[in-house]
């Protein structure tokens, strides 16, 4: 079998996996793109979209994952109307972002708002790998901003879950200057005396990995995420040798000092508001 079979092969489980979350006609099992085996949509649902076979944690959208940290209907959604143009004139950039709209139900990669957790009322942004991969351009860097803002001034805790290839090409150098943008919004919060904590999934790459995404107070990530700024493979073609086995993969960067702590799926609740409540709720005192 060949990569290219590979990764054929992946896109069409992930791709399947998607149709079911929408809730469109399929069949009633797909295939973990880890192990291979068949998986229901029921079993998916009921373990949180976790494979009970090997553990591997599959993509969720922004809105599930909201749905497992925050109390019941407490979510309350912010910057929702932000929408990019093409600031560059990439071609066909307006058609991909429209067609990835209408497949996500949103206007860009990230959700932002304000939720409570066991009561605790956090400020929260979520990126949908779904939606161009979760890359970051300026609307992902907007509305992160002004997130931290809005969190600094009402003394929230900040909590942040990446999902991303990186820098969104197709917005150029607008898209790199949200790498410096969030990176200061972020410095800014946290010398206030915020709590952030970066919540690092599977991928969380590129120039989201070298911004805000590793400059959390608390860093955590899920089972077996690859956080990297550039893969393994780009990597291993550049200084012609083979890199560690699980090289730039969560247990291999907790071992290394770069990660706090990995938490399963079914402990993310709990385990934020555990911290939460050790830091007092990470109140801020305001300039």
């Amino acid at each position: 079998m060949t990569i290219d079979d590979i990764f054929s092969r992946r896109r069409k489980n992930w791709n399947s996996l998607i149709k079911m979350r929408k809730n469109t006609p399929v069949p009633k099992d797909s295939v973990c793109p880890k192990c291979q085996e068949s998986l229901s949509l029921d079993a998916l649902k009921a373990n949180n979209w976790v494979c009970q076979s090997c553990g591997w944690h599959l993509a969720v959208t922004a809105m599930d994952r909201i749905e497992m940290i925050s109390d019941e209907k407490s979510f309350k959604e912010m910057y929702a109307d932000i929408r990019s143009n093409n600031p560059i004139d990439f071609p066909d950039y307006e058609k991909k972002l429209e067609i990835n709209r209408r497949k996500t139900g949103q206007l860009d990669a990230v959700v932002t708002g304000v939720c409570k957790i066991d009561g605790m009322r956090t400020a929260v942004a979520v990126l949908d790998a779904r939606f161009l991969m979760g890359s970051m351009g300026t609307v992902v860097g907007e509305k992160i901003a002004r997130l931290a803002e809005h969190a600094a001034k009402r003394k929230l805790p900040l909590i942040i879950f990446s999902a991303s290839g990186g820098a969104r090409m197709q917005e150029g150098l607008f898209s790199l200057m949200q790498m410096a943008k969030t990176a200061a919004a972020i410095e800014r919060y946290k010398s206030a005396g915020g709590l952030f904590i970066s919540y690092l999934t599977n991928p969380t790459t590129g120039g989201v990995s070298a911004s805000y995404a590793s400059l959390g107070d608390i860093i955590i990530a899920e089972p077996d995420a690859l956080i990297c700024f550039a893969g393994p493979r780009v990597i291993e073609q550049t200084i012609g040798q083979k890199l560690p086995e699980g090289f730039q993969h969560a247990e291999f960067l907790l071992e290394h000092g770069m990660l706090d702590m990995i938490v399963h799926r079914k402990d993310m609740k709990k385990t934020l508001s555990t911290i939460l409540k050790l830091h007092g709720q990470g109140g801020v005192k305001v300039e």
